[in-house]
């Protein structure tokens, strides 16, 4: 067993096991990836204050998300084709979560299905839903996410349309995927990852096949998907979703202080500052360099959390300072995912939570509830004066 100290630990295990097409789904963004770099490099602008000579003994990283308890302020994200980086990842990495205690989000696009996850957890998770053209697929969904006790619907709200996604489209991505010369030859590479996937509970998508008239199989889904998704959403349509489900409802996707103030109106219990890991708009901001507009217009009368570029407890430290009450890991956990499978999604949580943990006592604080802008040195885009 390897020993994990870090996250890019993972990855590099992750890149040697996994398809090439799914390792690029995962670790690229769209157009140049400039959007893509920019949500991990922003962090880097960031200092932390250390402080010295203070009792740093009965830490604690646990805090609420949404008022649900958790460990430490880390959900994992929604992650589509999340069991083709591993055989039933979503299974494997919800377990992962539940164990650790903090929230999972399973999404639309999974390949394990809404009711796989909660059989095999027994335990709430939260559902992420994309809005489609096929309204009765829509609420039927959502319906299925209420039978199974999901705690939480997150509404995806920057995917009306599909971004240029260069090497997914240069890689003929698919699932499973479609055996071409190129995809056999990488394939037979990754003989270990073809040998677990043949054992998968599933190897296409769970929540849509078997689910939707004339869908049945890799060939249809793959028209079906290409004219789904609605570019005619609006908040109409979002408030009218928050009232068809009924529970908790967190907006993903937001980018601006205007679009922040229009979830608040509709009543959503929190938003995810997020340009979906840079795979749609690439040349907008970072998630982190949105954040505090966000925070500035709407903090104090809605719960804010943010996704994209987070790679450490560090991360994870940053944007609580800045002021968000919750944050998220995808390509974090997928890496420890595709590496060692529920093991290597426990061991991503492990060192982003004692990086946290660590970081925080170096800062001089004992709680993830007491972090604030004290704590940083930033530039001017971040709210803050860099002190020399």
């Amino acid at each position: 067993m390897p020993v994990i100290t870090n996250i890019d630990d993972l990855k590099r295990i992750y890149r040697r096991r996994v398809p090439r097409m799914f390792y690029d789904y995962c670790e690229s963004g769209s157009w140049t990836e400039q959007t893509f770099r920019e949500n991990t490099t922003d962090y880097e602008q960031i200092r932390l204050r250390q402080r010295v000579a203070v009792d740093m003994t009965g830490r604690s990283t646990a805090t609420q998300m949404i008022g649900q308890d958790v460990a430490m302020p880390v959900a994992l994200a929604p992650v589509g084709l999340t069991g083709m980086q591993n055989a039933d990842g979503e299974i494997k990495a919800a377990k992962a979560a539940l164990k650790f205690g903090v929230p999972f989000t399973l999404s639309t696009m999974s390949i394990n299905s809404i009711e796989d996850v909660a059989e095999a957890t027994n335990a709430p998770f939260w559902f992420q839903l994309y809005t489609m053209r096929d309204t009765d697929y829509v609420s039927r969904l959502i319906q299925r996410a209420k039978d199974a006790k999901c705690s939480a619907l997150v509404i995806t709200l920057d995917l009306q349309i599909l971004g240029q996604r260069h090497k997914d489209i240069k890689n003929g991505l698919s699932a499973p995927p479609k055996l071409t010369p190129s995809t056999i030859a990488n394939l037979a590479t990754k003989w270990t990852w073809g040998l677990e996937m043949l054992r998968a509970k599933r190897r296409e998508f769970g929540n849509i096949v078997g689910h939707v008239e004339g869908v049945s199989d890799a060939a249809d889904l793959g028209a079906w998907t290409a004219e789904q998704f609605d570019p005619a959403l609006d908040w109409d349509k979002v408030a009218k979703l928050k009232e068809q489900w009924g529970g908790k409802v967190i907006l993903k996707g937001i980018l601006d202080a205007e679009d922040a103030r229009m979830a608040l109106k509709v009543g959503a219990d929190a938003i995810i500052v997020s340009n979906h890991g840079g795979r749609q708009l690439d040349g907008a901001l970072s998630s982190i360099a949105a954040l505090p507009a966000i925070l500035d217009a709407v903090g104090d009368q809605i719960e804010v959390h943010v996704d994209g570029g987070i790679r450490s407890g560090q991360d994870v430290l940053k944007a609580m300072a800045l002021g968000a009450k919750g944050t998220y890991i995808g390509r974090a956990f997928i890496y420890g995912l595709g590496a060692m499978g529920q093991a290597g999604v426990t061991s991503a949580l492990e060192v982003i939570h004692k990086e946290l943990d660590t970081s925080m006592a170096l800062c001089g604080e004992t709680s993830v509830k007491d972090l604030g802008r004290h704590n940083l040195l930033v530039p001017k885009d971040f709210g803050g004066v860099w002190q020399d």
